[in-house]
């Protein structure tokens, strides 16, 4: 048998789904990494990066590893891994979405929404354009997970 290495970093705005993905894929028997905590990230002048040291150590270790995280630096990170995803879906998806989720209170104030706003129209195409797949997070998540699975198998 042989022990697939692929690495992948399933990234897009807030509310496309990347936590959702990876719990299930985790659910599944994958290695799947959230980096939306302090262990993985840090605040450097207002703006949520990797934390290099530990992004680094993870990506060095064997086996199949999804990453799920947007985050300014992350691009320094790309020629570590196999796959760059990006989930996608338009602002009456996400803004829904992040009003209606329970485990993260981003997204509910008016500013939090302006904000990603702003990224998706700023941020989510240069996303596009450095990705190397792209997922339309508005299909069902078992169908997101199953793509995201194809990657590895």
């Amino acid at each position: 048998m042989v022990l697939r290495l692929t690495k992948v970093l399933v990234t897009g705005m807030s509310g496309t789904g990347k936590s959702s993905a990876l719990r299930a894929l985790a659910a599944r028997g994958h290695r799947a990494v959230d980096t939306d905590s302090s262990r993985w990230s840090r605040w450097e002048d207002g703006d949520w990066i990797w934390r290099e040291d530990a992004l680094s150590a993870l990506l060095r270790t064997t086996g199949a590893l999804f990453v799920a995280g947007c985050k300014s630096n992350q691009g320094r990170f790309y020629p570590l891994f196999d796959h760059i995803v990006l989930l996608s879906a338009p602002a009456d998806v996400l803004l829904p979405r992040l009003s209606a989720r329970t485990d993260n209170p981003y997204g509910k104030s008016s500013a939090d929404r302006a904000e990603i706003l702003a990224n998706l129209a700023a941020v989510e195409p240069l996303l596009r354009a450095t990705c190397t797949l792209e997922i339309d997070a508005t299909a069902p998540l078992h169908d997101v997970v199953r793509q995201l699975e194809g990657l590895i198998n």
